[in-house]
């Protein structure tokens, strides 16, 4: 490990900055404003050699560059992550990526994820939305402990929310709904009938999550998975 200091972080991510890349990227719909284009296995790599420093962690977040948010996400502590510093970190998502990142990355691991989970569903913000979905995504794929149950509560909000049709929204209503349903054949099944009782319904968005949820959760791959995994 190569100890860093924020200074030290900040030089080395404007020295691989890329402007091509940032074009590249947002054209996929991520924000370009403050955004460099470093690549994430570059910034896996300085993560690594970081380690773990929640106070640089909060630095990075606060710099405000889009991948400084992102190495944030990777370096940060779970363990003194705290309900607020969830706040103030998804009041400040702007990107698709960041918001995924975090949730992925660190906020899954807190104490706080399934509260925050659910809380976040119910907000109206774009991105906030979209993170309380991508946290239950996230969730579905490392929360090994976690029952059987903690998910079934999540399809009524799935339905609920089914029919925003903000792009970012709905494609994450659609990711936590498929991750739900691949975590075991008990829950692909409860995954399976939601998507159908959703395609039901008179919204353009709603019948596209559930027709995406459907192909992937009635597929022989994700079958032949389950059962193997039983």
């Amino acid at each position: 490990m190569v100890w860093m200091n924020y200074d030290d972080i900040i030089r080395r991510l404007k020295a691989h900055s890329n402007p091509a890349a940032v074009e590249g990227m947002s054209r996929f719909g991520i924000n370009p404003t403050n955004t460099l284009g470093v690549s994430i296995p570059t910034l896996r790599k300085t993560a690594k050699e970081i380690g773990t420093d929640h106070s640089l962690a909060q630095q990075l977040w606060d710099s405000g560059i889009h991948e400084a948010r992102i190495l944030a996400t990777m370096t940060d502590d779970p363990e003194k992550v705290t309900g607020r510093q969830m706040e103030n970190w998804v009041r400040g998502f702007d990107s698709w990526d960041v918001c995924d990142q975090c949730c992925s990355n660190l906020f899954d691991k807190t104490s706080f994820a399934h509260q925050k989970a659910e809380e976040w569903t119910s907000r109206s913000e774009e991105f906030v939305k979209r993170a309380g979905f991508a946290l239950i995504a996230a969730l579905a794929v490392h929360d090994k402990k976690a029952s059987n149950r903690q998910f079934e509560r999540y399809f009524p909000i799935i339905k609920r929310e089914s029919e925003d049709e903000r792009n970012f929204v709905k494609k994450a209503v659609n990711w936590a709904l498929r991750q739900i349903g691949k975590r075991n054949l008990q829950l692909n099944r409860m995954a399976i009938k939601t998507a159908k009782e959703i395609r039901k319904r008179e919204s353009k968005a709603a019948r596209w999550i559930a027709s995406d949820a459907i192909r992937e959760l009635t597929s022989d791959a994700v079958k032949k998975k389950l059962r193997m995994s039983r």
